[in-house]
């Protein structure tokens, strides 16, 4: 069944959403608080779909485009929609005031999803009247080439709402990760900070250069987690599974756990410490050209997985 989906904050992640929401046959109305992104929002989206379509995870540019339209206020993109991603600063005043517009404009009916990566819904929906279609709809940059999205519920969040969040999410192609609660950081970025808080204190500490450490991601760990996540990895790597793993293992991950990474290996001095040791072009133009490389390798390797699993 189609929706008339709206998107709020039209930045890169507003693009992307808007993007597979139409590409599933979506209608999409868009919306955002600077009138030069609306502007240009055509171009862009033009040109996204020419990369999506280029990379084989589009097939009828065209048509996609056609359902996406720009409205100039919020009040207009929300009119007669079933759902809403917000993409709005990651401020907490910047998402109270666009939730509490949306909540007031909104068809009752609707669901309300933030695209934050850090602020769990309670802390901007509390006060709303219809509090309970609000929840965390947090997508991995970018959108259009990672799937997953993480929905994460207020302590108010109805589960009618997850449930029709959770299904919409996987119409368009993502793969939605279902929590029970708030967790500030969701799963992903706390999985992530627990592994970029021991790689931030090996490189401040001089125990491996840069280069070293992220070739034992990219090409270790990182050719494992393309096909499968720690826990069935590890399921994997011991003769009698998970259990066994723990028995022969645990002792050794025990010890490591006693003496964490401090807060102080996320300190601007110890990033500048580590840039130091590794040179980069970090213009720009120079970082432009590297993450359109990246989001190239990336739709490979989507394309890849995909016929391995057809």
């Amino acid at each position: 069944m189609t929706e008339t989906v709206a998107i709020i904050g039209a930045g890169l992640i507003g693009r992307a959403w808007s993007a597979l929401f139409a590409r599933a046959g979506h209608s999409v109305q868009v919306w955002d608080a600077d009138s030069a992104v609306l502007d240009r929002f055509a171009a862009d989206m033009a040109v996204l779909c020419d990369t999506l379509l280029a990379e084989g995870l589009l097939q009828d540019r065209d048509g996609t485009l056609t359902r996406i339209r720009t409205c100039p206020t919020l009040e207009e993109a929300v009119a007669g929609v079933s759902f809403v991603q917000e993409n709005g600063p990651e401020k907490i005043e910047v998402k109270t005031d666009l939730f509490a517009r949306l909540d007031a404009a909104t068809p009752p009916g609707a669901i309300i999803a933030s695209s934050t990566s850090a602020i769990v819904a309670s802390r901007f929906t509390e006060g709303l009247e219809h509090r309970h279609r609000c929840l965390v709809g947090h997508p991995v940059n970018p959108p259009h080439l990672v799937p997953v999205v993480e929905l994460c519920p207020a302590p108010w969040t109805a589960t009618e709402t997850m449930d029709r969040a959770e299904a919409l999410y996987r119409d368009i192609g993502q793969v939605p990760v279902r929590m029970t609660r708030e967790r500030d950081g969701f799963v992903l970025n706390r999985l992530q900070g627990a592994l970029l808080g021991e790689a931030l204190r090996l490189l401040g500490e001089g125990v491996v250069s840069v280069e070293g450490l992220d070739a034992t991601i990219k090409d270790g760990l990182g050719l494992r987690w393309a096909l499968m996540g720690p826990i069935e990895t590890i399921d994997l790597n011991a003769p009698g599974g998970i259990i066994d793993y723990a028995t022969r293992y645990g002792g050794f991950y025990a010890r490591l756990a006693e003496e964490p990474a401090g807060p102080e290996v996320f300190s601007v001095d110890n990033a500048e410490k580590i840039a130091a040791t590794w040179p980069q072009d970090r213009s720009p133009e120079t970082i432009r050209a590297r993450q359109d490389r990246r989001d190239a390798r990336l739709a490979a390797l989507r394309r890849h997985l995909a016929s391995e699993q057809s």
